[in-house]
């Protein structure tokens, strides 16, 4: 069974992030030109939250907040579940499913090192199963 870190290594660690108080609308655009669903919220080297796609359906829009004048730190969610490298892509998937979440940070030494989407897991999996097939 494959690693998060074999997955990272394989993907990339790239990661995208932002500090709280940038504006939601500059994490948007963020996101629209890395084509992301979330971003991590930096700050001093440290993971402080996450915001997603999601975070701005459910917090902005709805919430009449305006993305130009809000401040990712308002809104981002500050709960953050991640994962450590040696962990396999099976409690990977798990641990999305069980919290409902879409986008995982992995975490060593209290350092982020990459993350993890539910897409990465996915595509993780069928090449295992074609991979197997042939």
């Amino acid at each position: 069974m494959t690693t998060i870190a074999q997955l990272l290594n394989t993907k990339g660690n790239q990661v995208w992030s932002v500090e709280p108080k940038a504006t939601i609308f500059e994490a948007l655009e963020i996101m629209s030109e890395k084509e992301i669903g979330a971003l991590l919220v930096m700050e001093d080297g440290k993971l402080t939250g996450i915001f997603s796609e999601r975070d701005y359906a459910r917090k902005v829009i709805l919430k009449g907040k305006s993305s130009k004048e809000t401040q990712v730190g308002e809104l981002m969610t500050k709960k953050v579940f991640y994962i450590d490298p040696q962990k396999t892509i099976s409690e990977c998937m798990a641990m999305m499913t069980n919290k409902k979440i879409r986008h995982l940070p992995v975490i060593e030494n209290d350092n982020v090192i990459g993350i993890i989407t539910i897409g990465d897991i996915v595509n993780n999996i069928i090449s295992e199963q074609i991979g197997r097939a042939h």
